[in-house]
């Protein structure tokens, strides 16, 4: 047996150096011709590769399946943080939305406060409102404007529209907005086209009452709710709202003041209605009445 064995590999040993240098043989002469530049050996290298590239498609099946799978991999995470960017974006974008619809809301407060026609003798400061009373029985807001800026309580306060309340307290730099539906509000009253003289009253509800009317008969819903000015506690003709019955019959005031937004108030300087001493004052004054009272005795 060990003479067997050693006969066995005395012959594997040259066969497997013989196998060897075959094969490197085989190599060196596919580089050498792979190698050469020469028109007769790119046609046998093509022949070749016609031969041999299409059958061996079964084996690159493995190699391109991975690389594929590979680019889809990357390609999912290019999708996954692009998705990702997208959200943040949208978040960002939502967050600028609601911004433009705050800055688009003020800036219709402000358009509505530059086209309220007045009084050209009544002029006025702009406030912000940076707090309310928070109480529902105390109904009140605070503005960002005082006695620096000349604020005197029982002053008007406006929105872009209506009236809103009068000034029942200043600081430095801070005023207090006493509402029209606080129950310690009165407002003396004109209801057009009647005419009907009233007192608008507070009750801490979104819609003050109508009270002390001369003829209630002559009141419609609908109708025009504006200040009287009668007592210099308001200048006259200022918007309250209009007239509007609740459930149980009584007249209440529809206010025209968005009270659900207040956001910027007009305050209204009004240092009461100046007297007339002179009737021919209201005509013209004294220095043109003279030159107009010669013309006529002439």
């Amino acid at each position: 047996m060990a003479k067997d064995r050693s006969q066995r590999d005395d012959y594997t040993t040259p066969l497997r150096r013989l196998l060897l240098g075959v094969v490197v043989l085989c190599l060196l002469g596919i580089f050498v011709v792979w190698r050469i530049d020469s028109p007769r050996v790119e046609r046998f290298r093509a022949q070749v590769a016609d031969k041999v590239v299409p059958p061996m498609g079964w084996a690159m099946a493995p190699v391109t399946g991975a690389v594929n799978l590979v680019r889809d991999f990357q390609s999912y995470r290019q999708l996954a943080d692009q998705n990702r960017e997208l959200r943040s974006e949208l978040r960002q974008m939502q967050a600028w939305k609601e911004a433009a619809l705050q800055l688009e809301q003020e800036n219709a407060r402000l358009l509505d406060l530059n086209n309220v026609r007045l009084d050209p003798r009544l002029t006025y400061i702009t406030g912000v409102v940076i707090a309310d009373s928070g109480s529902p029985f105390r109904q009140s807001v605070l503005l960002n404007v005082g006695a620096r800026d000349g604020i005197v309580d029982g002053w008007a306060a406006m929105d872009g529209i209506g009236l809103v309340g009068r000034i029942s307290g200043t600081g430095s730099d801070t005023a207090r907005v006493l509402l029209l539906t606080d129950a310690a509000s009165s407002v003396p009253a004109l209801i057009q086209p009647s005419g009907q003289s009233a007192l608008i009253t507070g009750d801490n509800t979104a819609a003050p009452m109508i009270g002390f009317l001369e003829n209630a008969d002559l009141v419609r819903p609908g109708d025009r709710v504006i200040s009287s000015g009668d007592g210099e506690v308001f200048p006259p003709g200022l918007l309250i709202g209009q007239v509007a019955a609740d459930p149980a019959g009584r007249l209440r005031v529809r206010l025209s003041a968005d009270f659900e937004r207040l956001e910027f108030l007009r305050v209204l300087r009004h240092h009461g209605t100046e007297t007339v001493s002179d009737p021919g004052g209201i005509v013209a004054p004294g220095d043109l009445r003279a030159p107009m009272l010669e013309a006529a005795d002439g």
